[in-house]
């Protein structure tokens, strides 16, 4: 996403055109494509300025939502604010205001002891862990928020974060989570398993990488990593309507894209 790259109008100039072509295929296969916008982010620069793009593509373009990245600095030698960092305050008065959810996804690191797909999960359990434990949801009640991959680690260590909320006396940390929504963007039976059963079904939302990381053969199956539906249909302890609400009704309810067509 070149976000830590400087000048910072080289940011803006290749966001906009990405944004650009996105709407352009949108355009082209409207039956199959929904437009999320990438947000200019410049690191170090005030978030306010990623407001007008967000909003030419939302009011302009018929966007449905954007990225965001909780570290523009690509895990640099500095640190960007946590997500429940006032900071952040403008963007999620946006959201709201527009009515469309923030996707969270870390893009680049710049760091070789952590690399690329290590560094997504980091970020996306520090976002977790941030948001529950701050006052983003109590100030913006509305605000709707996505995590990639099931939420990082947050969920195979909920244990641990459960029982450190209760001992500074605050509220339930499982409560807090499902404050958001997690794409199920997971390579195993038990790790779906294990975020549905933790966030519930109506947290969770379809997602597959095609192609992406889990785009390679699994030798036990003949199927690529990333061919889940299969591993969540055959799941017995969940209805029908639970399955459906986690494969597509979610999903619209979320990004408000309406009820399917017959």
């Amino acid at each position: 996403m070149m976000h830590s790259a400087k000048p910072g109008k080289l940011v803006h100039w290749f966001t906009e055109e990405t944004n650009n072509i996105i709407a352009r295929t949108v355009k082209l296969l409207p039956n199959r494509f929904v437009g999320i916008a990438g947000l200019p982010q410049v690191a170090g620069d005030p978030i306010e300025n990623v407001l007008p793009e967000l909003e030419r593509c939302v009011r302009t373009l018929d966007f449905k939502g954007c990225l965001l990245n909780p570290d523009p600095f690509e895990n640099g030698a500095e640190e960007a604010p946590a997500l429940g960092d006032r900071y952040w305050y403008p963007l999620y008065e946006k959201l709201c205001e527009l009515d469309v959810p923030a996707h969270i996804h870390a893009t680049g690191s710049q760091s070789d002891r952590t690399p690329y797909s290590l560094h997504f999960i980091n970020e996306e359990s520090i976002a977790v862990f941030g948001l529950v434990n701050s006052n983003v949801f109590k100030d913006f009640p509305n605000l709707k928020i996505v995590v990639s991959h099931g939420g990082g680690a947050i969920p195979y260590q909920i244990g641990r974060f459960q029982s450190g909320a209760l001992r500074k006396g605050g509220a339930d940390f499982l409560e807090g989570m499902r404050n958001m929504y997690y794409d199920t963007v997971l390579y195993s039976e038990e790790a779906l398993r294990l975020l549905i059963k933790t966030v519930g079904v109506d947290r969770c939302l379809f997602g597959s990488e095609c192609p992406g990381v889990g785009s390679v053969v699994n030798p036990k199956t003949g199927q690529t990593m990333d061919f889940i539906k299969p591993l969540i249909e055959k799941f017995e302890w969940l209805s029908d309507t639970e399955k459906q609400m986690i494969f597509e009704g979610n999903a619209r309810r979320v990004f408000n894209l309406g009820p399917a067509a017959n």
